[in-house]
């Protein structure tokens, strides 16, 4: 690949007065407010003490049922249309190719994120298993069912992966384990391959090996946040929460040994306040070590801490997808890249009919996380309308049509290049 060699630190270029970027000063959390005791660690689900009948579809504390992971784990609304445990569909894509597990308790997620629908926070609003999540319900389904349903599909199964979410509770790391070896006993990981996303928090080295020996083949961290302090703002003393970036990366490391190279990676988000400069960095870092990232784009979450602030610009979100998919497959450093003095990608360190050329192939727009089973840059884990509404999509679950490539050059404000 021919590469254009540049600075990898800010250039001092002008920057437009166009609102381009979310910066650090603009994306403040909201301090949280503390439940009365009668709300907290879901006291109410758990007097009430409904027993669980099957399938559970959030209806906003409405007798909430007393569930609880092994045995009940939630999964997105696209995911339960893909089993067919509830009816519907997405917008212009065939649901989803990824099985989230999201593992689930009446106390629910004891840390306070300031993005996520499922912080502590929201305890006196919404019983835990009735929170939208990442822009939609989360129904509850028997562990049981949702594995017997894909076992009997075999290889016919529409999922090319399954993800074990882990939360932030004292019995994560267990019920996790549990989990695992409840779906392996049934089902091959070779039939559907195994993720962990990760509860750095409450884990230890043992639980990261104990999770590959039982067949998960890679394992993620969700850092979210790209810097320290970010991470602290929106993580941990910030918001009452109990993250650290140093617990963090000492699992991401732990990751890193037992999986191997392309077997683990990071979460982040972009548009939470660091620069572009910033995030591109954190994904070298993490090219580095024989990892990926895997981006989000921050979109204010209904009942967070953050529903007040503006989703990620279009404009910056594209250039650091771009950036970012170039880095993870095609060999270019962030060194390569220039950055103006707002730390904005100003040249990707790319050949311009190159950079045309993949722009045109459109994957790199597309949603990124855990590979499936078409090629190692599409991912199984493809989040329909995760990050942004169907009116305006910022990740594509599917690949992207000419109009949509369109769209994504002009947010990009990069024309076609014409060949004479």
């Amino acid at each position: 690949m021919g590469c254009i060699e540049h600075k990898s630190q800010p250039a001092e270029t002008d920057a437009s007065d166009e609102h381009t970027f979310n910066s650090k000063v603009e994306m403040q959390p909201r301090a949280p407010e503390v439940p009365s005791k009668e709300f907290k660690n879901g006291k109410p689900v758990k007097v009430n003490d409904i027993t669980p009948k099957g399938l559970y579809r959030p209806n906003y504390n409405v007798l909430t049922p007393n569930m609880r992971s092994p045995e009940y784990v939630q999964m997105s609304t696209a995911a339960a249309i893909t089993l067919g445990v509830t009816n519907g569909k997405m917008y212009r894509c065939e649901c989803t190719r990824c099985l989230n597990l999201l593992l689930t308790y009446p106390e629910g997620c004891r840390a306070n994120c300031a993005y996520c629908g499922l912080a502590r926070h929201r305890e006196a609003e919404r019983d835990y298993a009735d929170r939208n999540f990442i822009r939609v319900d989360w129904p509850s389904v028997p562990t049981d069912k949702v594995i017997d349903i894909v076992a009997k599909d075999g290889d016919k199964t529409p999922f090319h992966r399954m993800c074990i979410s882990m939360i932030t509770h004292p019995r994560s790391d267990a019920d996790s384990i549990t989990v695992l070896k409840m779906w392996t006993d049934k089902i091959a990981p070779e039939v559907v391959p195994v993720s962990i996303l990760s509860n750095p928090t409450t884990m230890t080295r043992g639980d990261v090996q104990q999770m590959r020996d039982l067949g998960a083949d890679i394992f993620t961290v969700a850092l979210d946040a790209a810097t320290p302090e970010l991470f602290d703002r929106t993580r941990g003393k910030g918001v009452q929460s109990p993250h650290t970036w140093k617990k963090y990366w000492e699992i991401l490391r732990d990751a890193q040994d037992i999986y191997g190279k392309n077997k683990f990676g990071a979460h982040i988000i972009v548009g939470m306040g660091e620069t572009e400069f910033e995030v591109l960095n954190l994904v070298q870092q993490l090219v580095d070590m024989g990892g990926h990232s895997h981006m989000f784009c921050f979109f204010p979450e209904k009942g967070s801490l953050m529903d007040h602030l503006p989703a990620t610009p279009k404009s910056q979100w594209r250039r650091v997808q771009l950036a970012r998919y170039l880095i993870d497959y095609c060999d270019v450093r962030v060194e390569h890249m220039k950055f103006d003095s707002e730390g904005r990608v100003a040249e990707y360190g790319m050949a311009a009919s190159e950079l045309s050329n993949i722009i045109d192939d459109g994957t790199a727009f597309r949603t990124s996380g855990c590979p499936g089973k078409v090629r190692d840059d599409i991912s199984a884990c493809d989040r329909p309308y995760g990050d942004s509404p169907p009116s305006d999509i910022s990740s594509f679950p599917f690949e992207l049509k000419k109009k949509d490539i369109k769209k994504a050059r002009k947010q990009l404000n990069i024309p076609v290049i014409q060949h004479y």
